[in-house]
């Protein structure tokens, strides 16, 4: 059975689209954060705000490679 050929040609579009997924679940964390009063679930929501800004700057960083590859022929 063949392994199926590396396809990167769509890689910078997955990212971007998981970039603004995580951006949109950030504003929304924070929407949350201002309307409760629950101390708990506010120290969880920034919890996970925190790394979903390390998840940001690692995809921005994935992206800038993805297109650097792109641009110089996967090679």
């Amino acid at each position: 059975m063949k392994s199926k050929p590396d396809n990167r040609e769509d890689n910078v579009d997955r990212i971007q689209c998981n970039i603004s997924n995580t951006i949109k679940n950030h504003r929304l964390a924070d929407e949350a954060i201002e309307e409760t009063d629950n101390e708990k679930t506010r120290r969880e929501l920034t919890a996970k705000n925190e790394r979903r800004e390390q998840a940001l700057n690692s995809m921005r960083e994935e992206i800038k490679d993805e297109e650097e590859d792109k641009e110089n022929g996967y090679k």
